[in-house]
């Protein structure tokens, strides 16, 4: 357990010293970008929300595509201005193009925020094999339309049991809809099959 635990404390202190020299590493760009102030410290948040919002769509497996652009254009932000505060690039002056960069990260952090927030998820959850998914009710008018379906022998048999086991129990006869919810099947099939008892 003590061993975890100074695993952990140590990945922990790793996670925060990593963390902080990267906040201060984009602050320092924006504040050299022309941005000062809280404006400076409000960017390093922003770029680091916007990866920990990639991120986590991306562990949760829904909408990948997605959540792949946005930890990419967030990771670049991020590793970009660490690695220009190596000295690697003169920032005084300025160059024009990281003022344009910095001005326009708002916008960009906005965009995939919004988008990881409330985007589609184009991978649909996976059902569990195993549970009853309810057919919608379609109406009547719908269902008089829809042909009559070729109800199993076998199906009848156990719809006869389920019935039967209803009465006992109750002391009413089945109706459709219990029938229904009982068997797990759709309105026209459970129609057939009531037809049938």
């Amino acid at each position: 357990m003590r061993a975890r635990l100074a695993r952990i404390d140590a990945v922990l202190v790793q996670a925060v010293i990593a963390a902080a020299l990267s906040f201060a590493h984009l602050h320092d760009i924006a504040n050299a970008a022309g941005q000062h102030g809280w404006k400076a410290w409000a960017y390093p948040v922003s770029v680091d929300l916007l990866l920990v919002a990639a991120w986590r769509r991306l562990r949760s497996g829904t909408g990948k595509p997605a959540a792949w652009c946005w930890f990419v254009i967030s990771l670049s932000a991020s590793l970009g201005a660490n690695v220009a505060t190596a000295g690697l690039l003169t920032v005084h002056p300025v160059p024009a193009w990281l003022r344009v960069l910095v001005a326009g990260w708002p916008a960009v952090a906005f965009l995939g925020g919004t988008l990881l927030a409330h985007g589609r998820e184009s991978d649909p959850p996976t059902p569990d094999p195993g549970a009853v998914v309810p057919e919608p009710d379609t109406g009547p008018a719908l269902v008089a339309a829809a042909p009559t379906p070729a109800v199993p022998a076998a199906l009848v048999a156990h719809a006869r049991k389920v019935a039967a086991d209803h009465l006992t129990r109750t002391g009413n006869a089945i109706d459709t809809p219990t029938l229904r919810a009982r068997l797990g099947v759709p309105v026209p099939l459970a129609e057939a099959i009531a037809a049938q008892l």
